[in-house]
């Protein structure tokens, strides 16, 4: 009897040890668990993010394509406004010309008529 009193002993203590690595196999657990959903909680907000600067990254493109397309249209008013400049140039010229020559016919028309 003393020995299967020592026996039970032994198999309480090794139960007592079962309890024990168990409960703290279960904190383990516990503990692993609040990682995970801590980790999942940090991969979403990291999705929600990326989603984020993708959609930003659209919009500068988008931005992008606007200016460049500005920058077409005002590149033809500017080549338009000097080929209308150019039109005006030469035709102040022309009247120029034309008015020094109105000047010289009407200066002669005088002389004529003070000569006369």
């Amino acid at each position: 009897t003393g020995e299967i009193s020592t026996q039970i002993g032994a198999m309480q203590a090794a139960t007592s040890d079962s309890v024990t690595a168990i409960k703290e196999i279960g904190g383990t657990i516990g503990r692993i668990a609040e990682i995970t959903a801590t980790i999942a909680a940090a991969v979403e907000e990291q999705g929600a993010a990326t989603n984020e600067i993708a959609r930003n990254v659209q919009q500068a493109a988008s931005g992008t394509t606007e200016v460049a397309t500005n920058i077409t249209e005002v590149d033809r008013g500017a080549a338009e406004t000097g080929s209308a400049s150019s039109q005006v140039l030469s035709s102040a010229q022309s009247l120029s010309s034309e008015s020094n020559r109105l000047k010289l016919e009407v200066g002669k028309f005088l002389n004529t008529i003070r000569a006369a």
